[in-house]
């Protein structure tokens, strides 16, 4: 289990110092190694505080991923709340995959995060979904117009050690690993207790592959975890549903749903790692505790029997 740290940007509530400080050294005495961020978390505010909190960490104990495809300007126009950050630094993001842009996002990185180098970086929100009429021309900017190239430039220096997409469309991974030897993706909400789409055309080909795959969002944006947000939105009537139904169905195995959330996408043998974020210490320590909860077999089997998980799926192990 790893720490999805958009929540030290201040995503929906404001974080403070020391409550963003204390995050991290939870994390840290938990025995989490994995840590994620992005330029976009809280307009630059989250590498910030996560590059603090682990500078005085022994390097080689810990791995780091950040992001590239957004460059961070500075604007005095930006309010809190924009973009769901409650109180984003004076930067706005402008999308930019090219090869000058990720080579100038990623120093930039660096520079907020006081470091020299990242174990992993991400291609962070790109796809048909995301850019609508202006996929293709932000997909041209990261093939023919070099961005992957600037990212194999940068593995091949050792400022990276490896590179993937950081997005929450499966498809543009599948997309991406026709035209680039991708060594990971961080999938955010696409491959959970709630939606296994992804398996067959995506999952099951990086496996083959040796694509790592982390699960970022493995609450589906929080209806996983007790709230009606899905995909950062509220959920739709179906959606609650089914949710309710997987609920009332751990609930009689007497397992917490957020225990079955966390664990059910570790199965399969492509991912790698799992990266809930956390609001507090005590949640963080109420993560860890779900993540390695004892769950009966016999949970999953009714899932699959009852149409609510992909009876194909890989299921974990008896505990």
């Amino acid at each position: 289990m790893g720490l999805g740290c958009a929540q030290l940007g201040g995503l929906y509530e404001a974080m403070d110092e020391a409550a963003a400080r204390a995050i991290v050294d939870t994390a840290w005495e938990l025995g989490i190694r994995y840590f994620d961020t992005a330029p976009y978390y809280g307009f630059t505010l989250s590498e910030h505080r996560l590059g603090a909190a682990l500078r005085e960490r022994p390097r080689g104990d810990y791995v780091i991923s950040t992001k590239v495809g957004r460059l961070m300007e500075p604007d005095r126009s930006v309010r809190p709340g924009e973009c769901g950050w409650a109180a984003p630094l004076p930067f706005r993001p402008r999308f930019d995959y090219t090869y000058e842009g990720i080579l100038r996002s990623h120093e930039d990185s660096l520079q907020r995060l006081g470091m020299d180098f990242v174990d992993i970086l991400y291609v962070h929100d790109i796809g048909r979904v995301t850019h609508g009429a202006r996929h293709a021309f932000y997909w041209d900017q990261l093939t023919s117009g070099g961005g992957f190239r600037a990212l194999v430039k940068l593995r091949d220096e050792g400022s990276i050690h490896a590179f993937g997409l950081g997005v929450n469309e499966w498809e543009a991974v599948a997309d991406a690993l026709a035209v680039c030897d991708l060594d990971c993706a961080l999938l955010a909400g696409r491959y959970t207790l709630l939606e296994q789409a992804s398996r067959e055309p995506l999952l099951d080909r990086c496996a083959a592959r040796g694509v790592g795959i982390v699960i970022g969002g493995p609450f589906n944006s929080g209806i996983l975890a007790g709230n009606r947000k899905f995909n950062y939105e509220d959920a739709p009537a179906g959606i609650v549903a089914r949710v309710e139904a997987i609920e009332a169905t751990c609930r009689e195995a007497g397992v917490p749903l957020q225990a079955a959330a966390l664990q059910f996408p570790m199965a399969h043998p492509a991912v790698v790692a799992c990266i809930p974020g956390a609001q507090s210490p005590a949640q963080l320590r109420q993560n860890a505790a779900w993540f390695v909860q004892a769950i009966p077999p016999g949970l999953w089997s009714t899932l699959a029997r009852d149409g609510l998980i992909d009876p194909r799926a890989p299921v974990p192990a008896a505990s």
